[in-house]
């Protein structure tokens, strides 16, 4: 019984240990640093959306009416994404004013600042989003035209 009991405390007293660890690494990580909406310019959102990762993200976190958590993004057009590396592609949309984040835990949540940016650069978001869906819909195309041509072996035969 005894022993039952000591094996009880030294899980209770670890789990608030694991607990406190987690509480310390939220309080000292950096703040999160988001530009007021006069200090968004055109160059910062067009060379955030140069990437093609990037803009595929923020074409889905604009698409969503909640906010997304960066684990969501592990996955990009069909190519697998490391943490570290998206980490940087969030810090880039956020430093240009595309999203806020906010810590839940140890999650981020991203939102878009479409509302805000509307306000400042009218048309110009909605017209990046809309060119890139035009884009993935002629990349899909063609992609089908060449798998449904024959291959040259196939045509020879």
């Amino acid at each position: 019984m005894e022993l039952a009991a000591e094996k009880i405390h030294q899980f209770r007293t670890n789990e608030l240990l694991n607990h406190f660890r987690e509480m310390t690494t939220l309080i000292h990580m950096r703040p999160l640093f988001h530009p007021s909406i006069e200090e968004v310019t055109v160059e910062a959102i067009l060379h955030a959306l140069s990437d093609p990762v990037r803009v595929a993200m923020y074409a889905d976190i604009v698409a969503q009416e909640c906010p997304q958590s960066c684990s969501n993004f592990l996955m990009v057009s069909d190519q697998a994404i490391p943490k570290s590396t998206l980490s940087q592609h969030f810090k880039i949309l956020r430093e240009a004013g595309l999203i806020r984040s906010e810590r839940h835990g140890v999650e981020l949540q991203n939102m878009s600042r479409c509302t805000e940016l509307e306000g400042r650069f009218p048309g110009l978001i909605n017209a990046i989003v809309t060119a890139h869906a035009i884009q993935l819909g002629d990349q899909a195309r063609a992609k089908m035209a060449t798998s449904k041509r024959p291959t040259k072996r196939a045509a020879a035969k």
